[in-house]
């Protein structure tokens, strides 16, 4: 055989060509079978033979047999033309929102309960979507965001917050509660007062990754006339919940935060005074508006359709 040419270009026809005369180890049916006349089929064949630098077939003027390079070469041809026969399909899928990746990040509380479940969920609907999932803070989703390295974020705040220069939905409501020491003397009270926690060391997470949530809690203690007293401050809540763990503090924390169970930590609501509204904390999922995939804009509506979520409002601020 001669050299394979440096710039080899097979067209997808002739690699069928090749299967054909695989199979039926006989130019005539293999013609007939790909609606052509037998010399031009050995001329397809003779051409591709020559690019590759590979004999595929043995032929006598009876018999056609594959060579053990043909043989060893067909599976991955079948696989290929298969591959090409589905890329139609594919490309219809993706431009569906039914295929492709969608890069979610989401904070830790979004990790206890709901997230979980809206994973399953979703891959069962859509099971050609890949979900990278990235766990952070509020503060570094929107960076992410800025840098179109993620295609939306779940994030916690206060009621009231809207992320700048981005569209959100909000998706659920939870009430504040308190997580305490399991030795602590409140802990023997099924709802401590309000006075009673304000007094309390403060173990909190640091202003600058949750900025509305954070003034709402330092909002309760100046409300009284009171000054936190914070003892620790960590980013994720389950550091959080240890530092309560090991006797640092009390902490404020969603009430989803309950099911973190901490050995050395209860969790209890609070006795609020009569007429004053129990705080609550917000997850929303937000997006740049002109960033919006088909795929992204399917989570967006399953986000908010599916049961578990309280959607109160979607807005592009």
């Amino acid at each position: 055989m001669n050299e394979p040419s440096r710039s080899l270009r097979i067209e997808l026809r002739q690699w069928r060509q090749f299967v054909a005369l695989a199979e039926e180890l006989h130019f005539g049916r293999a013609a007939a079978r790909l609606h052509m006349t037998q010399p031009p089929l050995t001329q397809a064949i003779a051409g591709l033979e020559t690019a590759l630098g590979v004999r595929l077939f043995e032929r006598t003027q009876r018999s056609v047999h594959i060579t053990p390079a043909g043989a060893a070469l067909l599976p991955e041809v079948r696989e290929l033309l298969a591959r090409a026969q589905a890329l139609p399909g594919l490309a219809r899928a993706a431009a569906a929102g039914e295929l492709g990746r969608l890069r979610l990040a989401f904070v830790s509380t979004v990790g206890f309960d709901l997230l979980p479940r809206w994973v399953r969920a979703f891959r069962e609907r859509w099971p050609q979507v890949a979900l990278e999932l990235i766990e952070a803070t509020g503060d570094v989703q929107l960076e992410l965001l800025a840098r179109g390295e993620v295609d939306a974020g779940f994030v916690l705040h206060s009621p009231g917050f809207t992320a700048p220069g981005l569209a959100q939905a909000l998706i659920a409501s939870e009430p504040l509660v308190v997580a305490l020491p399991e030795t602590h003397p409140l802990a023997a009270e099924e709802r401590p007062s309000l006075k009673s926690l304000l007094a309390e060391p403060l173990v909190i997470f640091p202003r600058r990754i949750l900025p509305s949530l954070f003034d709402a809690i330092f909002a309760l203690y100046n409300a009284a006339g009171r000054v936190p007293q914070v003892s620790q401050e960590a980013i994720q809540m389950q550091t959080i919940v240890n530092l309560v763990s090991a006797g640092l503090g009390i902490a404020w924390v969603p009430q989803s935060v309950r099911q973190f169970q901490r050995p050395g930590v209860v969790y209890r609501s609070v006795a609020w005074p009569r007429g004053r509204a129990v705080p609550a904390c917000e997850t929303s999922l937000v997006w740049r508006e002109d960033a919006v995939s088909p795929t992204l804009a399917h989570f967006i509506g399953f986000a908010i359709e599916t049961p578990g979520s309280t959607p109160a409002r979607v807005a592009v601020l």
